[in-house]
């Protein structure tokens, strides 16, 4: 089958390639694959940022999304048959979306949104899952909160708003003058122009934060919460739960916390907490999600589309900051193009 696949960790470490169809084991759902889509995560597994903790063996196929129609199940399978649209975002170290087929754990599929097409469907797993554990797993948020969202116009930021204003709360977020109109159609009651404005100068008491940028914009992060409050990033740096959630060893949970220290220590000072976010596969909680997207209640946000042979160039229309809004997906359908 023809695949994408990381020879070697580096920009240039990805080219086409046939590869065996992958075998499927009693729990694998065999998937042919009818659209993928491009996250931040694919270039940081492909650059080898997270190989202390990901253990890759190269060549691997890359890609975090798949969307498609199952082909084949293991005997252990149960809920899922052949013909089934199903959509997911395979466990770390089984990826492989940019492919013609992909074996997942059955434990990580879900049927696709029906109000969704598979094309559709392919920009939600990763995105969708990480909003869900962040905003009800971690932050728990309530009714009546306040939420900060930064770059809310990205393929996470659309996503966390939306759900965000499900859950009942008071959404602010971060983003530029091209894209104020449609974060404010997804739900968001206050929109900062970052071109324009300073967040951290108009924005307080807020009850938790997602930054996606790191750097100066987490610290500042910080200030804008309430007593109490809670800044999570999803770009770090790494605290000691991750390598827990990962099951490194402890050594590299104490690394961890050493990257940490001073946004730590800073949210401390300002009686607030910090915490680094990486998602986990879980197909249970994309059922749930499914019937956000079914009821209206999200809807996914797409720049454009690539079809499979350029998915290079898809990934670089993302890593280059092209992207205008929201996710850009590749797509096996040549029409889909």
């Amino acid at each position: 089958m023809k695949a994408f696949v990381v020879e070697k960790y580096g920009k240039s470490g990805v080219r086409a390639a046939d590869v065996p169809e992958p075998t499927v084991g009693d729990r694998d759902v065999l998937v042919r694959v009818s659209a993928t889509s491009i996250n931040p995560l694919d270039k940081m597994v492909r650059n080898g940022e997270f190989k202390q903790l990901l253990k890759y063996k190269a060549p691997f196929v890359l890609g975090h999304d798949v969307a498609g129609i199952v082909a084949r199940v293991g005997s252990a399978v149960r809920g899922l048959e052949v013909g089934d649209e199903v959509y997911a975002r395979p466990r770390d170290l089984r990826i492989g979306g940019f492919a013609e087929f992909i074996a997942i754990d059955q434990d990580d599929v879900a049927p696709k949104p029906a109000s969704l097409t598979l094309q559709e469907a392919a920009a939600v797993p990763l995105v969708a899952l990480a909003a869900w554990q962040i905003l009800v797993d971690r932050a728990h948020v309530k009714p009546g909160q306040k939420v900060l969202i930064h770059a809310g116009a990205g393929g996470l930021g659309s996503t966390v708003i939306q759900l965000a204003k499900h859950l009942g709360a008071t959404v602010a977020t971060t983003t530029d003058t091209r894209t104020e109109e449609l974060v404010r159609s997804l739900g968001a009651d206050v929109v900062v122009d970052y071109t324009k404005e300073d967040f951290s100068k108009v924005l307080s008491g807020y009850d938790f934060v997602l930054d996606s940028v790191g750097g100066a914009n987490l610290e500042k992060s910080l200030t804008v919460l309430k007593p109490g409050g809670l800044a999570i990033s999803v770009v770090g740096p790494p605290d000691a739960g991750f390598a827990k959630q990962l099951g490194a060893p402890s050594l590299l949970g104490v690394v961890m916390n050493t990257l940490s220290r001073k946004i730590r220590k800073q949210a401390k000072a300002l009686r607030v907490r910090y915490q680094f976010f990486f998602m986990q596969a879980n197909g249970s909680q994309l059922r749930k999600l499914s019937a956000l997207y079914d009821s209206g209640k999200l809807r996914p946000v797409i720049d454009r589309t690539f079809p499979f042979d350029q998915t290079l160039e898809a990934m670089a229309h993302v890593e280059q900051g092209r992207t205008k809004a929201g996710k850009v997906v590749v797509s096996m359908v040549p029409d889909n193009a």
